[in-house]
């Protein structure tokens, strides 16, 4: 059978614009969860002290952005561009709420959050060196695509943690609706985004969120209270 080249560039042109849908989408509820944090550090600076809250995912999430972000370039995955963009935001306000947090740190958890900054860059920098001058192209992209696997599903995987203590404590006092969902919609796009682009390295680990998400969707609908409002994240309060 054969087809027209203006039915085959119609296919091409859905597909592109399908493609590129799902990504747009999954930046724009990737954003949701980037800004999230936001009420958090607004305390820290008027309060001029960052209390009992914890840098520490904000430095997992800055290693798991430079790294994803590394994937997404031309250089290392011809073609994914909107990889890219979403983990270059991602890592610039990571890095901004890091730098507020080691501002009004006390000294101990300063030194400490600064350490772990250097080491993130370091790993950075090693991740970069290693894949170029060790790795040939198509190798290269195995190599980084395996590494943003490994850090993508870790970062999945803090969710279970929420999950647990809901099932425990029967509440979701700590799991917000919103942030939930925004987990979900991101997840699910880029999932789409992944097969669109049959790229097994975006589309498995995201698809594993996915399947996160909805279990804290279904959790929520489970034990949700009508008079219970989720205070703020469980990243912030227990992390």
């Amino acid at each position: 059978m054969k087809i027209s080249m203006s039915a085959a560039g119609g296919l091409f042109s859905t597909y592109s614009i399908c493609s590129n849908a799902a990504g747009i989408a999954g930046n724009l509820f990737a954003f949701v969860l980037f800004v999230s944090p936001i009420p958090t550090f607004r305390r820290i600076i008027i309060s001029k002290s960052t209390e009992q809250f914890s840098g520490l995912p904000y430095i997992y999430a800055l290693l798991n952005c430079l790294i994803c972000l590394w994937y997404g370039t031309p250089i290392v995955s011809p073609g994914i561009i909107l990889v890219f963009t979403v983990n270059y935001v991602g890592a610039v306000f990571q890095l901004a709420y890091i730098t507020i947090f080691i501002i009004f740190a006390e000294r101990e958890k300063k030194l400490k959050m600064l350490g772990l900054l250097l080491g993130v860059f370091a790993v950075f920098a090693a991740v970069v060196s290693t894949s170029i001058c060790v790795f040939e192209p198509l190798n290269r992209q195995t190599f980084v695509g395996y590494l943003s696997v490994i850090s993508l599903v870790s970062m999945f995987a803090s969710p279970l943690f929420i999950i647990n203590l809901v099932i425990r404590t029967k509440s979701v006092e700590y799991m917000p609706f919103s942030l939930s969902l925004a987990t979900f919609l991101m997840s699910f796009s880029f999932f789409a985004y992944g097969m669109f682009k049959q790229d097994p390295f975006i589309s498995v680990p995201n698809g594993i969120g996915g399947i996160l998400g909805v279990i804290q969707l279904v959790l929520y609908w489970r034990y949700s209270r009508p008079n219970e409002e989720p205070t703020r994240p469980l990243l912030e309060s227990y992390a």
